[in-house]
């Protein structure tokens, strides 16, 4: 019994490790030059299409939102017509 547990010990600590498997290189600097750089465009947007996809999105789509309730309170404040 004490045996099965020294061995479930042993494998328990040789599959949970903290060492990296894969190496990445490190991108941070690269980010760094790209968002200090002074070129004129916003930060918000400075990291490509991704970022402009992510803030026109929110942006169309509140102001779509701000004329449908605009329309929808217009046809709900004024009375039908009677035939």
């Amino acid at each position: 019994m004490l045996w099965n547990l020294l061995a479930l010990r042993q494998i328990s600590q040789r599959t949970i490790s903290t060492a990296s498997r894969r190496q990445f290189k490190n991108k941070v600097p690269e980010k760094q030059k790209l968002f200090q750089e002074d070129n004129g465009i916003p930060v918000h947007l400075k990291g490509g299409v991704t970022d402009t996809l992510l803030y026109s999105a929110p942006m169309i789509l509140t102001v779509g939102g701000t004329a449908y309730v605009t329309y929808q309170l217009a046809m709900a404040s004024l009375p039908k017509k009677q035939d």
